[in-house]
């Protein structure tokens, strides 16, 4: 059977395979933006160097180590038409969305500092993309809908919540099933967490919006819904990440404040050394590592990515639980698990479904067998190409 072609996110890297062979695909506007830290760091160097260095006390000099890695991330990704690629980028003052085509040529498509525009996916017609709008000033998200040539931008979804991860439904109507999680605030207003990402259907003509999925301890993510009308997501434990009050627990957390404030700023400095330098103040050999939580990774980009890329000791690290599991929901409504330890994945051409456990990328035939396609890093995300 030939191999599938597949795009990925490994490392904060745009990737390709095809016919066996794996592509690293370097963004412009990735280099362009690196290309103008360092000159900005050149034009400072002598603050840093002979008698300029004498009046700045070293300050800049730490300041400059770091400018040209200035963090570029890649946020969203999905199939164009003719061989091309379409995905959405940010640093941490811009975001855009950005089209490469079948000769290797980057075109920005949109751009904006107002908001961060994330996850883009395609209508099948190739002239409209649905798109994650997250507005980091109240920290919600909406689904909009824009053209692919023009600068229409319009959110489709309102309210005090995190819509995600959109995308379209086969068929004649303009259908766009995304996870949405309510936001949950203290009493000034700040944000507190979230609740249980359920899957809904938004009708963009008619306005008409179903929820499709929802239970109240468990997560429902990356909806996608087949020609044949099945719906494919990912299933996971539900955890707010917000203990139960008691007055036991009140004491306790008063006593263990100082330990823990200290730990929150050594994880702050550690996620920032990731993002820099790619490797984190401690190694595994020297603190206890945890299985990552990759529900951040829709919600809080940088921190999944940072935690993610801890070095792989053992065939766990690096992977998802079990209890990610990928369902597949038949059109009549019987629910079937079809794999487990599944953080990403997208639907094939022949039936096939491609997925991935954060450390590899498999492939599901009709049949039932999983089979390995790649190893790596770090995937976030994956699509297939036709």
């Amino acid at each position: 059977m030939r191999e599938t072609a597949v795009a990925f996110l490994s490392n904060r890297k745009l990737h390709v395979r095809r016919d066996g062979r794996t592509q690293l695909i370097e963004s412009e506007f990735e280099r362009s933006v690196r290309e103008r830290a360092a000159s900005i760091e050149r034009r400072h160097l002598w603050k840093t160097q002979g008698r300029g260095a004498m009046f700045t006390g070293g300050a800049w000099a730490t300041q400059t180590n770091s400018s040209n890695h200035v963090p570029v991330l890649l946020t969203g990704l999905t199939a164009g038409q003719s061989g091309a690629l379409l995905y959405s980028m940010e640093t941490d003052a811009v975001s855009g969305i950005f089209h490469l085509d079948a000769a290797g040529v980057e075109t920005r498509l949109f751009h904006t500092a107002d908001f961060r525009v994330r996850h883009a996916a395609l209508h099948p017609d190739g002239v409209t993309l649905a798109t994650t709008a997250f507005h980091k000033d109240n920290m919600r998200s909406n689904i909009a809908v824009l053209p692919v040539q023009g600068t229409d931008f319009s959110e489709v979804t309102e309210g005090d919540s995190f819509d995600q991860v959109p995308h379209w439904v086969p068929g004649a109507k303009r259908r766009i099933v995304f996870q949405s999680a309510g936001v949950g605030r203290d009493g000034a207003g700040r944000f507190a967490g979230l609740g249980p990402c359920a899957i809904q259907q938004l009708d963009l003509d008619s306005g008409d919006l179903e929820e499709l999925v929802s239970e109240n301890d468990r997560d429902f993510l990356q909806p996608r819904q087949a020609e044949d009308g099945s719906l494919y997501y990912i299933r996971k434990p539900y955890e707010s990440g917000m203990p139960a009050a008691s007055l036991l627990g009140s004491l306790k957390d008063a006593g263990l404040f100082p330990f823990r404030m200290a730990r929150a700023v050594f994880q702050y400095f550690n996620i920032f050394s990731m993002m820099y330098t790619g490797k984190p103040l401690v190694t595994n050999k020297g603190a206890v590592q945890r299985r990552m939580d990759p529900r951040q990774l829709f919600i809080y980009g940088n921190l999944a990515s940072a935690q993610m890329g801890q070095p792989l000791e053992d065939d766990t690290q690096g992977r998802v639980p079990s209890s990610w599991e990928l369902i597949r929901s038949a059109h009549g409504g019987q629910k079937e698990v079809i794999a487990r330890s599944v953080l990403a994945f997208d639907l094939a051409p022949g039936g096939m479904v491609l997925y991935s456990d954060g450390a590899s990328i498999s492939r599901l035939t009709p049949d039932g067998r999983s089979e390995r396609v790649l190893q790596s890093e770090q995937i976030e995300q994956l699509i297939a190409l036709y």
